[in-house]
């Protein structure tokens, strides 16, 4: 690592007030210079929306001792933008989005706003890191979470990484004593099975609220959902190039154009 201490952007989707963007400014503080910029308000959800049809807002906050802190009015991809663009003027050193109350596992890195904004970093060329906890309290304890983020955010500051580097990690509900480590994993194969609950409201008009619950059909080795259930963090590389390749060639030798 250079003299020059590394710059890194930290935002979240759960909003700049929550505890575990607090806790994993706490983690990293001085491993460089911290620069925070996340949303106003809540954003789970969200996936990698941004903001075209309406103007956006960044307002300095004094959130953080001694670290600049913005806050967004829009999405966490947009803070990412904004953070790059009107903020630091340059790409940072590393990116770090969390951390997430609540999994952020398998499928969920479709829905994810935590995801999204380090994916918008890692599009940009910068090694990026969702963390995300399974404890979903406000109250959560966040001990073992700063552990591993500080440990993996060392490793990628302290030696050039490959380029558009996306790490999705997950962290057990655990303590120090009982934490079994860190597993790289791949993304189990699962899925939501939504239902839809009917209520009507107090002027009789019909309303919805979408109910449901996580269904993991992998039952194969090496996947995020096994670690975590065994007691380990898992951490699973994420691409960005969407591209099928087996299915590519499936095509190429199916379909003649």
């Amino acid at each position: 690592m250079s003299s020059k201490r590394p710059v890194i952007l930290i935002t979240n989707d759960d909003g700049i007030t929550s505890p575990g963007i607090r806790a994993l400014v706490e983690a990293v503080k001085d491993l460089g210079q911290v620069i925070v910029v996340a949303p106003d308000s809540p954003q789970s959800g969200m996936g990698h929306a941004i903001t075209i049809g309406d103007p956006l807002r960044l307002n300095k906050v004094d959130m953080f001792d001694g670290i600049d802190s913005w806050q967004c009015s829009g999405t966490p991809a947009d803070c990412v933008k904004l953070a790059r663009d009107k903020i630091l003027h340059a790409k940072p050193d590393l990116c770090l989005s969390g951390i997430n109350h609540g999994a952020n596992h398998s499928i969920n890195v479709i829905y994810s706003g935590t995801m999204s904004a380090a994916m918008e970093a890692a599009i940009e060329g910068v090694p990026s890191i969702g963390i995300s906890s399974l404890d979903y309290k406000f109250e959560a304890d966040f001990t073992v979470a700063k552990m591993v983020v500080r440990d993996l955010a060392g490793r990628m500051l302290a030696a050039p990484m490959p380029e558009h580097l996306l790490l999705n990690v997950n962290i057990p509900i655990t303590t120090p004593a009982t934490f079994k480590g860190v597993k790289i994993c791949r993304q189990a194969y699962a899925k939501w099975a939504e239902e839809f609950e009917h209520r009507v409201d107090p002027r009789g008009k019909d309303y919805y609220w979408m109910t449901g619950k996580f269904i993991n059909m992998d039952k194969e080795a090496g996947t995020d959902v096994e670690a975590l259930k065994e007691g380990y963090a898992s951490v699973v590389p994420i691409r960005i190039d969407f591209t099928d390749m087996e299915m590519k060639k499936w095509l190429e030798q199916q379909w003649q154009f």
